[in-house]
């Protein structure tokens, strides 16, 4: 598998503001060159305090995200308690590393970012398509738009922003995305995650017509 194999035609991000986090995403989802769905959520609440951005191969990324919910609602029934951030992401990796390695016609390429809150304080994640896991205290991008979103955030991101300025930069972020990636588009959604939980503040679908 070479680095082209990795490459997913999306752009998501997170990010660590002083009083909580921000996910957000586009909306467009591609076959190839087709665009397949204009209307995608690829931000998706797994817990009342943790949610994923989601990219790579639809099909892995709907099922793995199924198998997460179903998992930490078990897994807090049988111990008592709500599932942290952490056990969360260390178990959805250990997903991703397992659908990686299976034998397949379809590569299982996903790629994660998960936000959350817990008893400890609020925490990101980067899941990587080969069930790598690294805690991130900053910002961090997925997806073939990431370079133009990492190009935005290495300017503009600052510690200690707050929830407010954090979407701002986010919407700014995928918007420099959507208008140089021709897989990413048709719409950002944004998702706070504060003392109140997981939250969708701003959705936003758009089209480009040309008239003629």
């Amino acid at each position: 598998m070479d680095n082209r194999d990795l490459k997913t035609g999306t752009t998501t991000l997170g990010l660590v503001c002083k009083d909580g986090l921000v996910l957000a995403a586009d909306k467009r989802a591609t076959s190839g060159y087709l665009i397949a769905w204009k209307k995608f959520d690829k931000i998706i609440s797994v817990t009342d305090n943790i949610a994923v951005t989601v990219a790579g191969t639809v099909s892995d990324v709907q099922l793995l995200t199924k198998y997460l919910k179903a998992e930490l609602k078990l897994k807090d029934i049988r111990t008592g308690r709500e599932t942290n951030v952490k056990e969360a992401a260390n178990l959805l990796a250990n997903f991703v590393y397992s659908n990686i390695r299976k034998l397949s016609l379809i590569p299982g390429i996903s790629h994660f970012i998960v936000g959350g809150k817990d008893s400890s304080g609020f925490h990101l994640y980067d899941l990587s398509p080969d069930g790598s896991i690294v805690e991130v205290d900053d910002y961090i991008s997925s997806g073939s738009g990431s370079v133009m979103v990492f190009g935005v955030l290495e300017t503009l991101y600052k510690k200690g922003l707050s929830i407010d300025e954090g979407v701002k930069l986010a919407a700014k972020s995928i918007n420099a995305a959507v208008q140089r990636d021709i897989a990413s588009g048709n719409g950002i959604d944004i998702i706070t995650i504060t003392k109140d939980g997981v939250k969708k503040v701003f959705s936003k679908e758009f089209e480009l017509k040309i008239e003629v």
